[in-house]
């Protein structure tokens, strides 16, 4: 049976567009601080939104970052073991932890974060005056309903 499939241009469809130079920019940065501080992706996501929200329950990270819920949490395991973080049960709710992060995971975030704002300026060199139209254009892809 001969099924004629409908014209399709992968390379100008806008979520593998968005997915290949997300990962592409992600791995960029990933390489340098595993390879400086032995961190993996999940948990320099974990690490960044704990340090933006000055404490963070699991449920919250796994919504923040956009990882399952046993990669948030295995990561935060891995930070806290590390030292990095530290877990305390949320008051409001016992059963929920609460993440924040350790003298020492200020240490390591006072490293990691020049190191992402170096990254954002070159990425912000290289796109140059059309910089305020990505940002629109991606809040707008955050915010709208697709489905």
């Amino acid at each position: 049976m001969d099924h004629d499939l409908p014209d399709f241009d992968l390379s100008r469809f806008l979520p593998y567009r968005l997915s290949v130079a997300g990962d592409r920019l992600s791995a960029g940065l990933a390489r340098r601080y595993r390879a400086e501080f032995g961190i993996s992706v999940a948990e320099w996501r974990v690490l960044v939104h704990v340090t933006d929200a000055g404490e963070v329950s699991i449920r919250d990270l796994e919504r923040r970052v956009n990882l399952e819920k046993s990669k948030a949490s295995r990561a935060a395991t891995r930070l806290a073991q590390a030292g990095y973080i530290r877990k305390a049960p949320n008051p409001a709710d016992r059963r929920l932890l609460c993440l924040s992060l350790s003298e020492k995971g200020r240490e390591l975030m006072s490293r990691l974060l020049p190191i992402a704002s170096a990254y954002q300026a070159r990425l912000e060199e290289i796109i140059g005056d059309r910089m305020s139209e990505l940002e629109a254009a991606l809040e707008i892809m955050a915010t709208s309903e697709l489905d």
